[in-house]
């Protein structure tokens, strides 16, 4: 297998491709082949440690299907992109892929490898959606997902408390209040405590996947 990470890492030190291709015991070819379609995909040095040979060959090199065809191609900058704008989903995204692929005789991903590869994609480039915030627009309320233990003073027995955790994301001030429960009466009271604390009401109120 084409060792790509250290033909990443050596084009990011400076190396030709002639030296690079005798120190990762690759063909000038691939060298020069490899380099172009990382350069297409926004990888580049230094990549995280979980991110191994058999990853970037799935992205970089050419997949063919049983029949000899070659698999569209997913412009996956084009995909980054159109997310951040209102209303476009992935599956809309995967849908104009498979038209274009097959209007071009190609054969497209089915929509579960498409989405796979995108959100692979975006892990090894570390792609990030950029989300602008207006200062005390928005406030952004959950409970969080695990609980801490508190004691009764005189039998000493355990109990649950649930965090309520509300954030400003554009100051990333927060508020978190411990509750008994998860109930409607903490959940609307904790809202309370939370637009005190902060000083004023936000225009708007997004909960998470409650």
């Amino acid at each position: 297998m084409t060792n790509y990470r250290e033909i990443l890492r050596l084009k990011s030190l400076g190396y030709s491709q002639r030296s690079i291709a005798s120190a990762a015991k690759a063909s000038r070819n691939t060298v020069s082949e490899v380099l172009k379609k990382a350069e297409q995909l926004n990888i580049s040095w230094p990549l995280d440690d979980d991110v191994t040979d058999s990853v970037l060959d799935e992205m970089i090199s050419e997949k063919h299907n049983t029949t000899g065809k070659v698999y569209a191609a997913i412009d996956y900058t084009y995909i980054h992109r159109e997310l951040s704008k209102k209303g476009v989903t992935l599956t809309l995204l995967w849908q104009e892929y498979c038209e274009r692929a097959y209007a071009n005789g190609e054969k497209p991903y089915m929509s579960t490898q498409f989405g796979d590869k995108y959100r692979r994609w975006a892990r090894v480039t570390k792609a990030t959606m950029r989300v602008t915030h207006k200062p005390g627009d928005t406030m952004q309320v959950d409970w969080a997902g695990g609980t801490i233990p508190y004691y009764d003073s005189i039998t000493g027995e355990e109990y649950k408390a649930y965090l309520f955790v509300a954030a400003l994301p554009c100051s990333g001030y927060l508020y978190v209040e411990a509750c008994t429960d998860m109930k409607q009466e903490n959940w609307l009271m904790c809202h309370v405590h939370a637009y005190e604390y902060f000083g004023g009401v936000t225009r708007v109120l997004v909960p998470d996947n409650l």
